[in-house]
């Protein structure tokens, strides 16, 4: 199926076609997300639910892609749609595919979008009082800083020859180690509370 097939089934006109990743897929208004859903569901026979998620484009905002699939055609569409990055909303697709009920649960947890209509949008997969949106691009990591870096450790040493100093440790000159931070974590003194 072409863009130009796609666009004229779904019957949307403020929406875009555009190739991702080798797959069409449709970018619609947020206003117009149910009505997409819908139409590729009734008009293009997009019966399966696949998966829905998002993804953080920074400057852009958030992006929300749902996967649907027609046994039918053996076919499958992509919809896209973005939100802002504060209080972005979007109204449920629970209504059009109930197993969106999950993954807009996920969604809501890991990237702070709300969805309108959705019967309960209960924590799902992080502890009880955790705050922050873990897959936001802005999300600090802050659990690689609490904990000692497995990779400061010289093959050999254990944790009772750094308790030592380096004098006292066999075979081990004394020069200082270049601190090298783990990956996704920001600089000593740009993050958290200032003394």
């Amino acid at each position: 199926m072409t863009g130009e097939e796609l666009l004229a089934a779904l019957g949307i006109d403020d929406a875009v076609v555009a190739d991702s990743f080798g797959r069409l897929t449709v970018d619609v208004p947020a206003s117009r997300w149910v009505d997409a859903a819908k139409a590729a569901r009734d008009c293009l026979g997009a019966g399966f639910f696949d998966w829905l998620s998002a993804y953080d484009d920074r400057d852009a905002g958030l992006a929300i892609v749902v996967h649907v699939w027609s046994v039918e055609r053996r076919a499958s569409v992509m919809l896209r749609t973005r939100v802002p990055r504060e209080g972005g909303r979007l109204p449920t697709l629970t209504g059009v595919w109930p197993g969106a009920n999950w993954h807009e649960r996920e969604t809501f947890e890991m990237f702070g979008v709300g969805f309108d209509g959705h019967p309960g949008l209960l924590p799902l997969l992080l502890p009880d009082g955790f705050e922050g949106n873990p897959l936001r691009k802005e999300f600090v990591l802050a659990s690689r800083v609490a904990r000692q870096w497995p990779g400061r450790k010289e093959p050999g040493e254990s944790d009772q020859d750094l308790a030592a100093p380096a004098e006292d440790r066999p075979g081990m000159a004394r020069r200082p180690r270049r601190r090298i931070q783990p990956p996704g974590v920001p600089e000593p003194g740009s993050w958290g509370p200032q003394p």
